[in-house]
């Protein structure tokens, strides 16, 4: 099974929900986390805010045209997400927001069920004059 990205305009692509192929998304938008995060000696001093994004391809056993059990075992719960976000964000200083997103992407990837896994990490403080600055990484299970 494969996620299909679907254009999402000019901020990127997004992971489409598929039901022919058993797929669904779960997404955490614009988790705003303290991190200590950069190369500078100023970054290096104190943490800084970062603004994480998570999309997750995940197999959906009830589709294509079924409904399954109302019950948080049988899917990717989205609570374990941001928890191993803020745990990763927390666990000390990268020096690369690459590294960050890849390590985010890495805990989101431990559950079997999820194929595939963007992460966007962005530093809206960095620059006076941008709104943010940052990356967007993908990762599959291998």
């Amino acid at each position: 099974m494969v996620a299909r990205p679907a254009s999402r305009g000019a901020g990127g692509m997004s992971f489409a929900p598929d039901a022919a192929r058993g797929l669904r998304l779960i997404f955490v938008r614009g988790l705003s986390l303290q991190a200590r995060l950069g190369v500078y000696p100023h970054e290096k001093a104190a943490p800084q805010r970062v603004v994480v994004g998570v999309e997750l391809a995940v197999e959906d056993d009830a589709a294509p045209a079924g409904i399954g059990a109302d019950d948080l075992r049988r899917v990717v719960d989205y609570e374990r997400v941001v928890k191993a976000a803020r745990a990763t964000a927390a666990s000390g200083h990268t020096l690369l927001v690459e590294t960050l997103a890849e390590r985010i992407a890495e805990a989101a990837l431990s559950d079997s069920r999820v194929l595939r896994a963007r992460v966007t990490v962005e530093k809206p403080d960095a620059f006076p004059d941008a709104a943010s600055v940052g990356v967007m990484i993908e990762r599959t299970r291998r």
